[in-house]
């Protein structure tokens, strides 16, 4: 993965949802939304299961169809295999980027997500990534 692409994307990404978030403190899907809201960006949570609560004080909703305004990124805490649908609805909202998490590989989803015109960021964590090439606020 390129560092210019990924700088790129954070620079320009100013809303995230962000699927799969936990509210459990010692989840990583906790951990990076907390960064992320600390670095400045918007960060929606979307969790079925926690649809209608409040989580680090942002609503969160239960699925992407749910937000009501523009995502730039769609940051994914979900397995391998429920990608290629995250990846549906990022297309479907609009986004412009699909972002998996480390350890999180879909090249079905990818080509999907791409041909659609979104970047796609696959296996990695932006909570590493922002420090590393140099953007953290």
């Amino acid at each position: 993965m390129k560092e210019q692409y990924m700088a790129d994307i954070l620079g320009k990404v100013k809303t995230i949802a962000l699927v799969g978030a936990s509210e459990k403190t010692h989840r990583p899907s906790y951990k990076v939304m907390e960064y992320l809201l600390d670095q400045g960006y918007n960060v929606i949570p979307v969790s079925p299961k926690l649809a209608g609560q409040t989580l680090l004080n942002q609503p969160v909703v239960s699925q992407l169809s749910d937000i009501k305004q523009p995502v730039d990124m769609v940051d994914v805490f979900r397995n391998a295999e429920a990608v290629y649908g995250v990846a549906q609805e990022a297309i479907a909202i609009g986004a412009k980027v699909l972002w998996l998490q480390q350890g999180i590989i879909n090249e079905e989803a990818r080509l999907l997500a791409e041909n659609a015109g979104l970047d796609v960021v696959m296996d990695r964590c932006p909570k590493i990534e922002i420090p590393r090439l140099g953007l953290e606020k």
